[in-house]
């Protein structure tokens, strides 16, 4: 197996001593396996069987880091200014969602 040094600062060094019991290699793996596949999907548009496990064991998938569409971002604005609906108790949530 192939070592791998980051250099870090001082401070960093510090501040992440705090956290002794993460696993700061299996983090770096997990985050450098995640831009290659990232990577891949950007270049493929797709991500083999093999990415599609490795995404699920982590629940992420390269979607994920995409920015929202902006036909996306005026719906949810939208959303947001509407008036909501108000109700009194669970029952009356129950006879709204039924209808």
């Amino acid at each position: 197996m192939v070592s791998i040094t980051l250099s870090v600062s001082e401070d960093f060094k510090k501040d992440i001593k705090d956290f002794m019991w993460v696993n700061w290699s299996e983090i770096a793996r997990e985050e450098t396996i995640k831009k290659l596949i990232f990577e891949n999907y950007i270049k493929f548009g797709k991500i083999t069987e093999e990415e599609w496990r490795f995404c699920e064991k982590i629940d992420w998938h390269p979607v994920d880091e995409l920015p929202l569409k902006e036909e996306f971002k005026k719906m949810l604005e939208n959303k947001r200014k509407e008036k909501g609906i108000k109700f009194k108790n669970m029952g009356e949530l129950r006879r709204l969602i039924e209808q």
